[in-house]
């Protein structure tokens, strides 16, 4: 049986530009290539595990434009059960300006500017109707790309019901005692993760310092934290609770094109892994290979793999038992 993930979340609309150097303050620069691309953090995570075979429910709302529109069908052409994204009629749906530094050794960075639009007119009374549904999905994954209260209210009412929830404590911000209690796993990418501590995370090249790591799993683990899932670029990623701690390096088979949405896509794949039954360490191995084969992409959902492409590069380095 699929397993059943609820993703409230963000919608955006990428419009990404290419370029050889970001420009400087006050600096014009001539760009390389520019499009347009569906993502978000929550529609991007929903789409990654949807595409992985998950059976998921999106909620979230946009504006009543042509971007909203693409990006409800975004997420049909996935799978996702959309009846509750909801339409703003007063505001448009949310844009992300991403840059790409693209280097004459083909390393890309990428710069982006969220501008938040109807992501941030979601209100308690759009989200209470999970109150007296949420106890039929297998997990509840949330994002901090919409208001927080939003993301405390349905993180207690997962609680409530004792379905685990994820927390991609993306981009940063400050996290309460009580949804840091409601929460199964937190999951920030290695600067948030120093945002949430004040413990900087050394690396050297890929290799990362496990001091710095183990001072800051212990630090969130302190908070209340049942599981720690820390992204590290490309020093790969690390999961982390009281009895464990489990690291991956990053798999650095692929090209790297576009960066963007590598984390969203690691959420997705280790969501639906866990939700599948695989272990920590399993599942920490099949987010990492996902998300290599997302950078190896350009834009945000068109980059995001099929289980089957993710399973063929698996099997091309030799992991051979991960079939579900």
């Amino acid at each position: 049986m699929k397993p059943k993930i609820l993703v409230v979340g963000s919608f955006v609309m990428d419009m990404i530009v290419s370029t050889e150097k970001f420009p400087n303050s006050g600096e014009t620069v001539l760009g390389k290539a520019f499009r347009t691309a569906p993502g978000g953090k929550g529609a991007n995570q929903a789409v990654q595990a949807a595409r992985l075979g998950a059976d998921v429910t999106m909620v979230g709302k946009v504006g009543n434009d042509e971007f909203g529109k693409s990006l409800i069908q975004s997420c049909v052409d996935a799978g996702i059960h959309t009846e509750h994204i909801l339409i703003d009629p007063d505001t448009s749906s949310a844009i992300g300006n991403v840059m790409l530094e693209v280097g004459k050794e083909k390393s890309v960075k990428n710069r982006i500017i969220v501008v938040p639009g109807a992501n941030m007119t979601i209100t308690p009374q759009d989200v209470v109707f999970l109150k007296g549904t949420i106890q039929q999905y297998d997990m509840v994954v949330l994002q901090l790309e919409i208001p927080m209260e939003i993301n405390e209210l349905v993180a207690q009412y997962a609680f409530e019901q004792q379905v685990p929830v994820l927390l991609n404590s993306a981009p940063s911000a400050p996290l309460s005692k009580a949804l840091l209690s409601h929460l199964t796993y937190l999951s920030p990418n290695e600067h948030e993760a120093t945002d949430l501590t004040g413990i900087p995370i050394r690396k050297n090249g890929n290799e990362v310092n496990q001091q710095d790591l183990k001072a800051v799993v212990d630090s969130l683990l302190s908070k209340g934290v049942k599981n720690v899932v820390i992204t590290l670029g490309n020093a790969g990623a690390m999961i982390a609770n009281k009895d464990e701690m489990i690291y991956h390096p990053c798999v650095d088979t692929v090209t790297v094109k576009d960066p963007t949405a590598a984390g969203d896509s690691f959420i997705g794949a280790f969501t639906t892994a866990i939700c599948s039954g695989m272990n920590h360490r399993r599942a920490l191995r099949f987010a990492n290979y996902t998300a290599a084969l997302t950078v190896s992409k350009e834009g945000a959902q068109p980059s995001l793999p099929c289980r089957n492409a993710v399973m063929d590069l698996m099997k091309q380095n030799a992991e051979t038992e991960f079939e579900f």
